[in-house]
C-alpha cells in the first residue's frame, strides 16, 4: 500500500532519512533498547528473533524503556526541507507487538535553526498540535490524513515532536506533506527547480517496482541502486515515464539525467517533456505536453547533461511539469532540472 495515495495532492515525506534530505533528530527522552535514528530508515522494519543486545531483545525500530515516569516519550526532528505544511501522518510499529507504542500524538512548531535549542527542553509550550492522540495498533501500519484548509495544514513548520504514550516501540515515521522552499532573491539565478528541497514532487508514474519515484528528487548521487527509481524488466516494446511538478514554474536551461550506480540496468534512452500551466496534466495529455528533449542514448552510472544545444521549445517559456520518458525501462538515480524561476 502506498499511503502518499489516499492523501491530497502529491506529497513528500517531510523526514525522509537525513543523509538524502538533510532532516535530523534534535533530541530524544530516551532510546535504551532501540535508536530513534531507525525512525526514518526507508525500508520497512525487518526481524532478527533471537538476537538480543546489552539492552535487550534487537529490534529495528525506536524503542525506550518500561514504566515512564513522563506522560509520553518523545522525539524531536528537524525537518529535511526549509520548512512544510503537513498532509498526513503514517506510523508503522513494524515488529512491535506486545512492547508497541499505545498511543501516538505529532506536534509542531516554526523556528530559525539558531534558536532550535529550546526546543530540547521537554517543557517548552511553543509546539502545535498537528496529530492529536490517536490509538496506535501492535505490528502493523497505519495512517491519518489530515483534514485539509485548515489552519494546521496552512501552517508551515520547521521542526516535529513525535509522541508515544507512555513508552513502547514504534518501527517507522512518516511525515507526508509539501515543501515550503527558499527561493533565491534574484529572479535570473538558475537553480534545480525540481528539487525536493525546492518543492519539486514527483506526483505519478508508470512503474516503481524496484525504486520509488520520489528518490529522483533527492540531494547527491546516493550510495547505491536502492535510493532510485527503478522499473521492473519489459519484454517488447515499451517505455516507462515519472511526472514531475516542479517546485516552481520557470525557464528550462539544463537538465541533467543521472545513471549512477545502475551499470547493466540502465535505460537504453531518455526522452523529457514539459507542460504549462497549473493543472496536472494526464501522462497521455499530447496536446499539452511538450517535448523538450528527443530520444538520447544513455550510459551506465553517469550524469547525462543536457544544455540548451540539446533541449528544444525551452527559450522563453515557463513550465510548470517535467515528464521523463526511459525508452524500455531500467533505472534512473537523480533528475535535475535546472532554470530560473517565473518572475
Amino acid at each position: 500500500m502506498e499511503v502518499q495515495a489516499y492523501l491530497p495532492g502529491a506529497v513528500a515525506d517531510l523526514v525522509a532519512q537525513s543523509d538524502p534530505l538533510g532532516s535530523r533528530i534534535l533530541a530524544i527522552s530516551d532510546e535504551w533498547f532501540a535508536e530513534a535514528a531507525n525512525l526514518t530508515t526507508p525500508t520497512p522494519p525487518i526481524t532478527k528473533p533471537g538476537v538480543f543486545t546489552y539492552a535487550g531483545a534487537w529490534y529495528d525500530g525506536w524503542e525506550t524503556r518500561r514504566h515512564n515516569p513522563a506522560p509520553f516519550d518523545w522525539v524531536v526532528f528537524r525537518l529535511g526541507v526549509a520548512s512544510g505544511r503537513v498532509k498526513g501522518v503514517e506510523i508503522d510499529t513494524g515488529f512491535f507487538n506486545g512492547n508497541h507504542a499505545p498511543e501516538v500524538a505529532v506536534e509542531g512548531c516554526f523556528r530559525p535553526d539558531a534558536e532550535e535549542e529550546e526546543l530540547k527542553n521537554p517543557d517548552f509550550k511553543g509546539w502545535t498540535t498537528i496529530l492529536s492522540r490517536q490509538e496506535c495498533g501492535g505490528a502493523c501500519r497505519q495512517a491519518w490524513t489530515l483534514a485539509q484548509d485548515t489552519e494546521i495544514t496552512k501552517q508551515a513548520f520547521t521542526h516535529v515532536r513525535l509522541c508515544m504514550f507512555p513508552d513502547g516501540g514504534i518501527g517507522r515515521f512518516r511525515l507526508y506533506g509539501d515543501a515550503v522552499p527558499v527561493f533565491p532573491q534574484d529572479v535570473n539565478e538558475v537553480f534545480d527547480l525540481a528539487a525536493t528541497v525546492n518543492g519539486g514532487v514527483a506526483v505519478r508514474c508508470s512503474d516503481q517496482h524496484f525504486g520509488t519515484k520520489d528518490n529522483l528528487l533527492l540531494p547527491g548521487r546516493g550510495v547505491d541502486m536502492g535510493d532510485g527509481w527503478e522499473t521492473k524488466r519489459s519484454r517488447g516494446e515499451h517505455i516507462d515515464w515519472v511526472m514531475v511538478r516542479l517546485g516552481a514554474a520557470g525557464v528550462i536551461e539544463k537538465v541533467v539525467v543521472d545513471t549512477a550506480h545502475f551499470r547493466g540496468n540502465f535505460p537504453q534512452k531518455v526522452q523529457l517533456f514539459a507542460a504549462e500551466g497549473d493543472n496536472e496534466p494526464a501522462a497521455d495529455d499530447h496536446q499539452r505536453w511538450v517535448q523538450i528533449l528527443a530520444p538520447a542514448k544513455c550510459g551506465p552510472d553517469k550524469e547525462h547533461v543536457y544544455e540548451q544545444k540539446e533541449l528544444q521549445d525551452v527559450a522563453g517559456k515557463t513550465y510548470s511539469y517535467v515528464k521523463m520518458v526511459i525508452i524500455p525501462d531500467g533505472g534512473v538515480k537523480r533528475l535535475r532540472v535546472f532554470g530560473r524561476r517565473q518572475a
